[in-house]
């Protein structure tokens, strides 16, 4: 009898969380979808996304100005901020199960300080290149160096961890911590030597921004982001496998070699399209796994697909902060994601110490 209450009792219970994540789950798509349709109608302007609905409806011709504010302006920026939220989110999910340390991001592998290095070479040394790859690149060349300084960065911090084909983690961690001193040391020199032109450039990517967002911007990261997001889910077998520890996970099945690498390159990828596009962004690839490990478990299969709907509606929410609190002006994102994030992070830290 007390077995049967037992396994009675454990069946409801499992019952009961997975009803909770599916809700969950759903109530995230909806929010997502509600603040999709909130963000197209804010902004400095009084164009609103019900009236051109309306017009699209009756076969009216849509008001030239609204067009290119609703289709030019809003509609890529927030393409591009559900893609640079989902991106970072998923990637810190990610790095915090490679490294089975709640403290990890994308950062933690030199992806953001080798995008940064990236970024201020071509914004401080951009005007040595020959006229024609100036002319041919255009403003995209910040963009494109940001994502190659954050690959090559990756890769060498990859030759560096991995000896007779296996990779430790351990050694990542640390080299990664190492690579990207060195790689912010260059950095700092080259900020040094920068004029005052140049410093206004870097403190303003630095910041991050999605006010430049274009179509163009949306297909050149938008394929990399979506592959990298695109190979996260079969990962999640794996990832709760290495919450085990490797030897388990190895008797378990779990490729892990062949996942550190994936992993690895993946949130370069995508974290690297991420911050190529809209500069330095902080606090999402933290916070975003640590909220739903809280409501959902630390289930990778579930984690990673949420992470990618709150991640991309907290930055679509801070975007929408940053273009109404000192409107007709913009708040760089990077700041309202600081602000809101920190004290839910701490929050977070002291409510896990017992403190609250």
């Amino acid at each position: 009898m007390a077995v049967d209450q037992f396994r009675w009792g454990g069946s409801n219970a499992f019952t009961d969380r997975a009803r909770r994540v599916r809700q969950l789950t759903v109530a995230l798509g909806c929010l997502l979808v509600v603040t999709c349709i909130a963000s197209l109608s804010v902004g400095a302007t009084g164009t609103t996304l019900w009236p051109i609905l309306e017009s699209l409806a009756a076969g009216h011709a849509i008001d030239p100005l609204d067009h290119v504010v609703m289709f030019e302006i809003r509609l890529p920026r927030l393409t591009l901020a559900v893609l640079v939220g989902a991106a970072l989110a998923v990637s810190g999910a990610l790095m915090q199960g490679l490294f089975r340390n709640p403290l990890a991001d994308p950062g933690i592998v030199g992806v953001s300080a080798g995008a940064g290095l990236g970024a201020i070479s071509a914004i401080v040394l951009g005007a040595l290149l020959p006229l024609q790859v100036q002319q041919a690149l255009g403003s995209s060349v910040v963009a494109l160096a940001a994502f190659a300084g954050a690959w090559v960065t990756t890769l060498v911090l990859y030759a560096v961890a991995t000896r007779a084909g296996q990779t430790s983690v351990a050694t990542l961690l640390l080299a990664g911590i190492a690579i990207s001193a060195l790689v912010s040391a260059v950095s700092g020199l080259l900020i040094y030597v920068a004029d005052d032109a140049q410093l206004r450039d870097l403190t303003f990517w630095g910041l991050g921004s999605l006010a430049g967002a274009t179509w163009a911007k949306v297909l050149t990261a938008g394929p990399i982001i979506l592959a990298g997001l695109a190979l996260a889910p079969f990962l999640a077998r794996g990832l709760n496998g290495l919450a085990l520890g490797e030897a388990a996970a190895m008797h378990m099945g779990v490729p892990v070699q062949r996942m550190k690498r994936i992993a690895v390159l993946s949130v370069a990828a995508s974290t690297g399209a991420a911050v190529a596009v809209s500069g330095g962004i902080g606090f999402i690839g933290i916070v975003v796994p640590h909220l739903l490990r809280v409501a959902t478990g630390p289930d990778h299969r579930v984690l990673l697909p949420n992470a990618a709907m709150l991640g991309a509606t907290l930055l679509l929410g801070a975007d929408m902060i940053g273009r109404t609190v000192v409107a007709p002006a913009e708040l760089p994102i990077g700041i309202v994601t600081a602000v809101l994030g920190a004290p839910v992070f701490l929050f977070i830290l002291l409510r896990k110490h017992g403190t609250f």
